[in-house]
C-alpha cells in the first residue's frame, strides 16, 4: 500500500450527520484539484471545491464547479467526461471510486475571496465569531470586498447602516436565496 494512504486511513473523521463517517485527505484532494482545475478552465468552468469521502472502492470524489451565470446539467456532463479519464491517468489512489460533478448550489458557504466577489450586490447572511452589538449574524447587501474583509449594508426597520467585517471575524457567510 502506498505511504500516502496511511494519512487517509488514519486521518480525522468528520460526522456528516447522516450516520456516515467522512475521511478526507488533503494531499489527495490537492492532487485531484491540480489535475482537474486546468481541464475545467479550458471548458470555461471554475473549480469551486473537491471533496473526497469514503474508503477503498466506496470512495467518492465530488467536484463542485461554477461559471458566471450558473452551471447547467450539460456543463456537469462535459466536465465529468473530461475529468474522469484525466483522473484515471493521474491515478491519485489505487482503487475504484465514484466521480460526481455538480454545482455547489446558490446558498453554499463562501470559502474563498472569489466567492465573496461573486456575491457583490447580493444579499448575504454572515455568521460572526463574536457578536457585534449583541448580534451573532449580519444580514444585508454585500457592497464591498477587499483583501482584509467585506462591507455589508444592513437595512432594518430603524435605519440603514454599513457594517465592515474583517475575514477573521467571519465564521460563515453565504448568499441569501429568495424565490
Amino acid at each position: 500500500m502506498p505511504t500516502f494512504l496511511f494519512d487517509l486511513l488514519n486521518g480525522p473523521s468528520k460526522d456528516t450527520g447522516l450516520g456516515v463517517s467522512v475521511k478526507e485527505s488533503r494531499p489527495v484532494v490537492d492532487r485531484i484539484s491540480e489535475v482537474v482545475s486546468p481541464i475545467l478552465w479550458a471548458l470555461g468552468l471554475e473549480l469551486v471545491d473537491v471533496v473526497y469521502a469514503g474508503q477503498g472502492a466506496r470512495s467518492v470524489v465530488r467536484v463542485y464547479i461554477d461559471k458566471p451565470g450558473g452551471v447547467t446539467v450539460e456543463d456537469c456532463g462535459r466536465a465529468h467526461l473530461a475529468i474522469g479519464p484525466a483522473l484515471d491517468v493521474a491515478d491519485p489512489f489505487p482503487h475504484a471510486y465514484t466521480l460526481e460533478v455538480s454545482s455547489p448550489g446558490l446558498d453554499r458557504a463562501f470559502k474563498r475571496i472569489q466567492d465573496y466577489r461573486r456575491a457583490l450586490g447580493k444579499h448575504v447572511s454572515v455568521k460572526l465569531r463574536q457578536p457585534i452589538d449583541g448580534q451573532w449574524r449580519v444580514v444585508g447587501m454585500l457592497t464591498e470586498v477587499n483583501e482584509q474583509g467585506v462591507t455589508v449594508v444592513v437595512n432594518d426597520p430603524r435605519s440603514e447602516r454599513e457594517v465592515i467585517l474583517e475575514f477573521d471575524s467571519i465564521a460563515e457567510a453565504r448568499r441569501v436565496v429568495t424565490f
